[in-house]
């Protein structure tokens, strides 16, 4: 049944791809995918979970840690790029193709197809813990330990974002630095959060049985790869050492990801709020 389920919901996230795919030819801009993410996530936990016959109390809470993250991302990050318009990542990293004429090809290849594997990948815990957990599955210590992980990287995420919308708000703001409340601790409290949130998914998820554990341990190690070294803080950062001239001088006394103090200054005060 899991391997079917699993196939199942393959085929989901490959039909919904081609519909944003055609939809991001039409706009002439694909940067509304990122909201893909956190919604494919959540759907991949809502299709798992109708998918049994009675879902038990382990299965319905990790459908429910899922869905909570991800829809709040997917409303979060369409929102932004209403706002905001064409991300400056994507930008870049279609340049090449849009100027080569090839920028259907790379933008199914490289942008929806790319997200929709590494999305399913990351998601596998929650996918494959309701899917193995059975009706009479209690939520056991175990599942609340994830439970209190993800719900310190739910605050982390969501108040960071909230934190850094409301500083963007303010015109005299512009070009300056976000150094203030989680941000003065943590220079991606947002990232830092997604990390926690589905490390503790993972862990919850592994009350249903160890395999799923093993099976499934390069959803959250992949996933803090690439906040951390890969599409998330290393894309964002090379670019804002060429926008933000304070920059440098914030990376110097804030944590790069896990929350610290802020290093002190030569003067011997840290600055932020």
């Amino acid at each position: 049944m899991i391997v079917e389920s699993l196939i199942a919901n393959g085929a989901i996230l490959l039909g919904i791809a081609l519909i944003l795919w055609v939809i991001a030819l039409q706009v002439d801009d694909v940067s509304f995918v990122d909201a893909y993410w956190g919604g494919g996530m959540a759907l991949m936990a809502l299709a798992s979970w109708l998918r049994l016959y009675q879902p038990g109390p382990l299965a319905t809470l990790l459908m429910a840690m899922t869905v909570i993250w991800g829809v709040r991302l997917c409303i979060h990050l369409l929102r932004r790029w209403k706002r905001e318009g064409e991300d400056k990542r994507y930008k870049r990293i279609l340049r090449k193709d849009r100027e080569k004429g090839r920028f259907a090809i790379a933008a199914l290849t490289k942008v929806f197809l790319g997200q929709s594997v590494l999305l399913f990948i990351v998601s596998s815990p929650a996918q494959y813990g309701i899917l193995e957990a059975s009706s009479m599955t209690p939520v056991s210590g175990l599942a609340l330990v994830g439970l209190a992980i993800w719900a310190i990287g739910i605050v982390f995420e969501w108040v960071g974002d909230w934190q850094l919308a409301r500083f963007k708000a303010d015109p005299a703001n512009e070009g300056q630095v976000m150094d203030r409340g989680l941000w003065r601790y943590t220079r991606h409290p947002n990232y830092f959060g997604d990390a926690c949130a589905w490390r503790g998914i993972w862990i919850a998820a592994a009350s249903a049985g160890w395999w799923v554990a093993a099976a499934t341990v390069i959803g959250p190690l992949f996933l803090t790869f690439t906040l951390t070294k890969w599409s998330g803080a290393a894309l964002l950062e090379s670019g804002m050492k060429k926008s933000r001239p304070g920059y440098e001088d914030y990376k110097k006394r804030t944590s790069a990801f896990f929350p610290l103090p802020p290093k002190k200054s030569a003067s011997g005060a840290s600055r932020g709020v």
